[in-house]
Formats: structure tokens, sequence, C-alpha cells
């Protein structure tokens, strides 16, 4: 299944693809894809993506479970959907991180995970950009 507005740049997983599709019909923005096979890491992705507002983040995860759902995949865990400042979503091989720009901003995930491997996403034409990076 090819995601429905992206181009990934690397051959991805099914969960992975469908993730970074969700979050991008919802308009999440500077979506991140870091792989974590060659560490030591508990998982074998990250897919971090951010929003505007609370009600933005909520929308997008609430996309990513429905996607997922969809096709049979479920979470083991769901953590910060109550106040929607960032939620995991832990689905064992993938983690996902959704954050209000200005959460990412502050925890700086990518920078903490800097020896992972970035796989390059190209979002469509018609996605939104959204927020500064």
């Amino acid at each position: 299944m090819s995601p429905s507005a992206l181009t990934l740049l690397h051959p991805l997983s099914e969960p992975v693809t469908l993730i970074v599709s969700a979050m991008e019909s919802k308009k999440s923005f500077d979506i991140t894809v870091l792989d974590l096979r060659e560490s030591s890491a508990f998982t074998d992705f990250f897919v971090i993506g951010s929003g505007q507002t609370s009600r933005q983040v909520k929308a997008i995860t609430e996309s990513i479970e429905a996607r997922l759902k969809a096709s049979g995949v479920r979470p083991s865990h769901i953590e910060g959907a109550s106040h929607s400042d960032w939620v995991l979503m832990d689905y064992f091989d993938v983690v996902v991180h959704v954050f209000k720009s200005d959460v990412r901003q502050h925890y700086e995930l990518e920078r903490l995970w800097g020896a992972a491997t970035r796989i390059p996403i190209i979002p469509s034409s018609s996605s939104s950009t959204g927020g500064a990076s």
C-alpha cells in the first residue's frame, strides 16, 4: 500500500508508511522517521510529527490510530492523549511521537537520538508545512 500524498525515499514497513500517511492527512508538519534498528533501542522506528494546537495533535493521533486499526494493528500503549501536548503511541516495532510544535522544540527528541538514521520524506505539494523548523 502506498501512502496517498507523500514519497518515502527508503523502503519502510507498512505500519510506518500508514502512520506517515495518516499524519500528513491531518496536516502534521516536520514529519521525521528515525531508523533505530542499528542501535540498542527498544523499537525499530520512531515517527515524529508536529501539530500547531492540542486539537490538531489529537486529530493526528486519532487518524493514526484509526488507520492502523483498520489494518489490524493496535497500540500496546498510548500516553499523553488527555493533554495532547505530546502524545506517545507505542506499536512495539514503531513508536509514534506527536507534539505541539513548541513542546517538540523544548524536548529536542531528534537530538537525543542523534545517532539514529533519518529516513527522508518528501511531503506532497498539497500538504501544509504548518510551522517553521
